[in-house]
């Protein structure tokens, strides 16, 4: 298979990236560090796989479809993984402009390229990563909270209007997996996991077409029944929640 997965030098995009070069694919890859993105790369050619490396800003709409219609000239791109993402860190009006411009436009850049792409051939595969956050409202991170429910919600409703068209829709909403964004967190992070292990949990539910790759069970299902409660009793749970504090 020929996948392209953004902000694939770190975390799930890394794990993905590699879990990918052992079964073989072809791999075109994206992100933000160069160093960190060809010392990926370099793992997952010694899986004697084709492995593209090329650090793109997600959110330059001009660099993403010059980016991915190369890769589908090289060779025509079956999945997408639009994975970049950044937390907000500390809520200054700075972190959270950038979270937004980051996590919502990024995803429009990339999902918007390949639909243009998958259309033309009536096939392809776009997996959106949001996260158990999304389905907040979460005081602890504000505008990451927004972000992810913005993807979440777009991506969802996008594979009921694409699924005619034989182009498969997935939303990726993992639970705390380790990454940059994890590293840098000082709240507790409850039923915490390492990214290899999610990153054989998506692709064995991306090949089976799941619409909602939401895991683990158990912090789905607390984010999805605190989003069920009346407002006021959300908001009072909200506020026994510790405080994240930011190191950045």
């Amino acid at each position: 298979m020929n996948t392209l997965i953004t902000g694939a030098s770190s975390g799930i995009g890394e794990a993905l990236a590699l879990a990918c070069a052992k079964r073989g694919d072809t791999l075109f890859l994206c992100g933000r560090n160069e160093e960190r993105l060809e010392a990926v790369a370099k793992k997952c050619r010694a899986f004697d796989v084709p492995t593209y490396a090329t650090v793109v800003d997600v959110t330059s709409e001009e660099e993403v479809r010059g980016w991915m219609q190369a890769c589908d000239d090289l060779a025509p791109i079956e999945r997408v993984f639009s994975n970049a993402g950044i937390g907000t860190g500390s809520e200054t009006a700075e972190n959270v402009r950038k979270t937004f411009k980051t996590n919502v436009n990024g995803n429009l850049n990339v999902v918007l390229t390949a639909i243009e792409l998958f259309r033309k051939r009536g096939a392809g595969q776009i997996l959106l990563t949001a996260s158990i956050a999304g389905y907040g409202p979460l005081k602890s991170c504000p505008a990451y909270s927004a972000t992810k429910s913005c993807v979440k919600t777009w991506g969802l409703s996008l594979r009921g209007m694409l699924a005619p068209e034989g182009i498969k829709v997935s939303v990726i909403c993992p639970g705390f997996v380790r990454s940059r964004i994890t590293d840098q967190n000082t709240c507790p992070m409850p039923f915490f996991m390492e990214a290899d292990k999610a990153a054989n949990i998506i692709l064995k539910r991306a090949d089976k077409n799941v619409g909602l790759i939401a895991f683990p069970w158990q912090m789905r299902f607390a984010t999805w029944w605190l989003s069920t409660l009346p407002f006021r009793l959300n908001e009072f749970i909200n506020s026994l929640l510790p405080k994240k504090v930011s190191t950045r």
